[in-house]
């Protein structure tokens, strides 16, 4: 493979008309890093993408690849390799002319197109199947090929456009390893679009979560899982309780405190707030204990109103009072009308601004 990019940066803007799909969206990416856009359908991760490949202009901003302006280059002069959701293949061509299809079109020599294809081929487990038509292949296999259709042009950057998205579930995690496996071991620089969060935290170095085309945040996956700096990333990640809270002086170094719907509840101190402001705190179902605190802080006892089966799992819905109803995921068996004592740990509780 040729050697991998050093740093794309870019600052774009795109708009349509009055409606504005991507705001200012800026980002620097380094070599042999895996960038995902993460946000729900709509929110500019797709349009982002394009911009980058030249598939559509931005209507304002820059992209510059090793420090030079890459903006005016058609997509067949920056060098990168595209995966899309619907692998785009051509049906008339075999495996073997699909792959070959862009060497072919940078008039290669015969030999090493021959050569470079089965070497592709090979490192995507398709060896064999060189003869085959796409519509004589499963899904998976389809999206192999349209892997190594970008991998054999030796990109310098790889953008994959949410391309596990229709393929069971279980393909999909197994697509998901090999993707990782190949950046890794073909020192790849990847720039990857999904809504799965899953996905982008099994894969990603580096997440971008973006909202109607506004970047609300940007971190490692477990400062985005963990560490959500506001409420739709939270709520997009999986916390599903929140609770309207006003601050009250700090108990203790380290600590907030907030009181509302008739909770009082301890939280670590994330910084950014003061005593009478307004918050949110949140915390996923699965932080909550189905246990009685040691300490005392933070404890409530509910009773158990819905109970869904998750597998190895239950999540159930739990009403503290007529106000107050929090998820639970837990391993133990529950019914609805069970009564229940709960602890909210305050390490788990997220104090984010109100909106």
């Amino acid at each position: 493979m040729k050697e991998s990019l050093k740093s794309l940066r870019f600052s774009i803007t795109k708009r349509y008309g009055a409606k504005t799909v991507l705001d200012r969206l800026e980002l620097d990416i380094r070599g042999r890093q895996f960038v995902t856009f993460l946000g729900p359908s709509g929110c500019g991760k797709s349009t982002a993408l394009s911009i980058v490949a030249g598939l559509i202009p931005p209507t304002e901003g820059s992209i510059w690849l090793d420090g030079e302006d890459i903006g005016h280059l058609p997509p067949e002069k920056r060098g990168f390799g595209m995966v899309f959701q619907n692998y785009a293949l051509f049906p008339h061509m075999t495996v073997f002319g699909n792959v070959a299809f862009g060497l072919e079109l940078q008039r290669r020599p015969a030999h090493e197109i021959r050569t470079r294809v089965q070497a592709m081929l090979a490192l995507v487990q398709l060896s064999g199947l060189d003869e085959r038509y796409p519509g004589q292949l499963s899904g998976g296999q389809q999206q192999r090929v349209a892997i190594a259709r970008a991998l054999v042009l030796e990109p310098q950057l790889m953008l994959l456009d949410e391309p596990l998205s229709n393929l069971d579930a279980k393909l999909r995690v197994e697509m998901r390893a090999e993707i990782k496996e190949l950046h890794a071991e073909l020192g790849l620089t990847s720039v990857y679009v999904t809504h799965d969060q899953a996905e982008a935290l099994s894969l990603s170095d580096w997440i971008v979560v973006l909202r109607d085309g506004v970047l609300m945040q940007a971190g490692s996956p477990q400062d985005i899982h963990d560490r959500p700096r506001n409420l739709f990333v939270a709520d997009f990640m999986g916390f599903r309780n929140f609770f309207k809270v006003r601050l009250a002086p700090a108990p203790a170094p380290g600590i907030v405190e907030g009181e509302g719907g008739g909770l009082r509840l301890r939280a670590r101190d994330g910084g950014g707030f003061s005593p009478g402001s307004d918050a949110v705190l949140a915390i996923r179902p699965e932080d909550i204990r189905l246990a009685p605190a040691a300490d005392g802080a933070n404890a409530f006892r509910g009773r158990v109103e819905i109970v869904e089966y998750l597998g190895r799992e239950h999540e159930a819905a739990v009403s503290i009072d007529a106000r107050t109803r929090v998820w639970v995921r837990t391993t133990e068996l529950l019914a609805p009308g069970d009564a229940v004592e709960l602890s909210f740990p305050p390490d788990k509780l997220v104090v984010l601004p109100t909106e």
